[in-house]
């Protein structure tokens, strides 16, 4: 680039001036981060808890804790409070994959993670019923 005498060399930006531009990068990029991982993570409006488990359990795996469970259960029945005791007694008792193989023991065997049938009520937490799936089909 060259100024007014004809010279040429590197164009100089403020310090402060760039310091906001990348104030400004890292927050359009944490925002878009942030919005990624909501649609990512969110539960479809009548996808039902053992649906919504096993796709997050397979996307980003189990931590040991009922994480994707009370995400489940905040968004879909925040109401629900007894929700994470009441699968704690039927054999759910640490993390969310226990509330997958002791609370939904019986889905499908198959290769892949069926869609989910959804359920009548939204925020039911009862299991869809993939039955309806292969009728359909």
């Amino acid at each position: 680039m060259s100024d007014a005498s004809g010279k040429t060399g590197t164009v100089q930006i403020p310090a402060e001036r760039g310091k906001d531009m990348a104030d400004n990068v890292a927050d359009a990029v944490e925002a878009e981060l942030a919005e990624l991982s909501r649609r990512l993570t969110q539960p479809g409006q009548r996808e039902c808890l053992r649906c919504f488990l096993l796709r997050m359990i397979n996307e980003f795996g189990c931590d040991g804790t009922h994480r994707w469970t009370v995400h489940w259960r905040d968004l879909r029945a925040p109401r629900a409070t007894g929700l994470v005791p009441r699968l704690q007694r039927r054999g759910g008792c640490c993390c969310d994959c226990e509330v997958i193989f002791n609370v939904f023991p019986d889905y499908p065997e198959t290769g892949e993670i069926l869609p989910c049938a959804g359920v009548l009520r939204a925020g039911s937490a009862a299991p869809c019923d993939l039955r309806r799936l292969r009728r359909s089909a």
